[in-house]
């Protein structure tokens, strides 16, 4: 795929939802992923952000976000500087919106990792440069632009795939809902009562689907859920920041909301199983299964690209 030119058409904009794009944009992002994969892989150089800064805010932990963020940036030649929100002077009280206008001053953008959905949305308001969303507790489209990466290296496609999620109504699930609509992707959220996703980010992600010939559906029962899936997907049944939920929620969710072979031989032959990771082992997904789908490791691997082609796309 010859590619050595991107559109500009996306710099200087924001990536905090799916639904902020079309899904010929989201077709060309996994386009551009795919051959940024490719080309490193190959070992050719990709310096698309050579002498480039993005600044890296992280008022989570992580793993995945910070290391494929921070080479992510590295291997296109430009510079990522972390930034924890303990050492911020956000973590003593300074407000975002000032925040936002002095990084500006001396970055090419951000990232942000953090809690509350406001604070990205903030920061993007204020901020000069372009803000992606690296997490909140409400959405997570970089790790949902990966899945989609991964689904279609493996299928071949995404519209009129069947995506079941088994869990949590979390922002996992938000995310999933809204990139597998704009993609033309049929996707069935299984989560208990009291548990369910946003109702307003439900019904944006229903009017994606209308628009796209996919739909979205909300169910109680995991085994209908996963009825004729191309693509199980679970995550933990307790988010960081809900610790103090954990033995509450394995009440709820233990011994049903489960991807384990039961349910998975009532999905199509064949189908793909991701978890964003970390996974808890014999709670939402059994030792067996996880390690007989090593596309979730792909699913991980791609968070590097995906993300890179954001990076390329917008700050370029």
């Amino acid at each position: 795929m010859a590619l050595k030119e991107l559109k500009k058409d996306y710099a200087g904009r924001d990536f905090l939802s799916l639904l902020d794009y079309t899904a010929d944009d989201l077709q060309y992002f996994l386009d551009v992923a795919d051959y940024l994969k490719a080309e490193h892989k190959a070992g050719q150089p990709i310096s698309y952000l050579q002498g480039k800064t993005m600044g890296l805010i992280f008022e989570k932990s992580s793993t995945r976000t910070r290391v494929s963020f921070e080479a992510g940036i590295y291997y296109l030649g430009g510079q990522g500087l972390f930034l924890s929100g303990h050492d911020l002077q956000i973590g003593r009280g300074e407000p975002i919106k000032d925040t936002a206008r002095v990084l500006s001053r001396f970055l090419n953008g951000l990232m942000i990792r953090t809690f509350s959905h406001e604070t990205v949305l903030e920061l993007a308001n204020y901020a000069d440069i372009p803000v992606i969303n690296g997490l909140t507790d409400l959405l997570h489209p970089c790790q949902v632009l990966a899945d989609l990466q991964t689904i279609r290296e493996h299928k071949g496609r995404l519209a009129g795939l069947k995506m079941a999620f088994i869990g949590d109504g979390n922002n996992m699930a938000h995310s999933l809902m809204n990139g597998g609509a704009r993609m033309g992707m049929h996707v069935v959220i299984a989560c208990p009562e009291g548990y369910q996703p946003d109702a307003q980010v439900l019904a944006a992600a229903e009017e994606a689907a209308r628009e796209s010939g996919g739909s979205v559906q909300v169910l109680a029962d995991p085994m209908a859920a996963a009825a004729g899936a191309d693509v199980i997907y679970t995550d933990v049944w307790a988010s960081m920041g809900q610790e103090s939920e954990k033995a509450e929620r394995e009440k709820v969710f233990g011994g049903v909301y489960q991807v384990n072979e039961q349910l998975m031989a009532a999905a199509n032959p064949g189908a793909m199983v991701l978890h964003c990771l970390p996974a808890h082992r014999g709670e939402e997904i059994t030792e067996d299964v996880f390690e007989t789908h090593p596309e979730i490791f792909d699913e991980a691997e791609n968070r590097l690209y995906a993300q890179m082609a954001v990076m390329a796309l917008l700050l370029a």
